[in-house]
């Protein structure tokens, strides 16, 4: 399991970028990804490739690393004996429960996962949002460094985790220049976070 940052460059947009970053980790430079569009879906992989409008995968094909790109949202990697998860996971897609999807799934697959791990995000001290976000996550919400209303998303992750054993980078990409920030400033680049057995 890895995560880039902003040093690798955009591992979405630039192939060469990408195929270094693999190259570094020891990895194949072919991934499963997904067409990420915040929702709960999750599907089971097995080939390198796009597998589609989804926001969570797992496989148990050993040697092939699944791959979701973020600039805010988080990376969520599961492990389990004989198989691995990954999750995009947004505040749009925990709203809808994907973590708790991807945990679910893996258990219906015959895969109990045993630890997780949290990529960075976007923190509760910058994550401003609106009564329309944070009326979705109750325990969840918090309060920016400026004052106003934000979310814990890592918390909220936490909790889809169902008590797993987990570590998290526990850093805010919006005000730590060391990641891509959409928030911060626009960029249409994005880190990725990278799982494999």
């Amino acid at each position: 399991m890895a995560f880039s940052d902003a040093a690798d460059g955009d591992i979405l947009g630039s192939e060469a970028e990408r195929t270094d970053f693999a190259n570094r980790l020891g990895i194949a430079d072919r991934w499963a990804t997904l067409e990420q569009v915040h929702g709960s879906r999750v599907v089971e992989v097995d080939a390198p490739g796009d597998h589609g409008q989804a926001d969570a995968m797992f496989t148990s094909s050993r040697g092939l690393p699944l791959a979701i790109f973020t600039a805010d949202c988080a990376g969520v990697v599961i492990h389990a004996p004989g198989a691995v998860g990954l999750a995009h996971a947004g505040w749009r897609g925990v709203a809808r429960g994907v973590v708790s999807a991807l945990v679910a799934e893996m258990r219906s697959a015959g895969f109990e996962p045993a630890m997780a791990q949290i990529g960075p995000s976007i923190g509760p001290c910058c994550f401003e949002v609106g009564p329309e976000v944070s009326g979705q996550f109750g325990e969840f919400t918090a309060t920016t460094s400026w004052g106003s209303t934000s979310i814990n998303l890592e918390e909220a992750i936490r909790k889809q985790l169902d008590g797993l054993d987990v570590w998290a980078v526990g850093t805010c990409t919006m005000h730590e220049p060391a990641w891509l920030s959409f928030r911060r400033d626009r960029t249409m680049g994005r880190m990725a976070t990278v799982a494999w057995m």
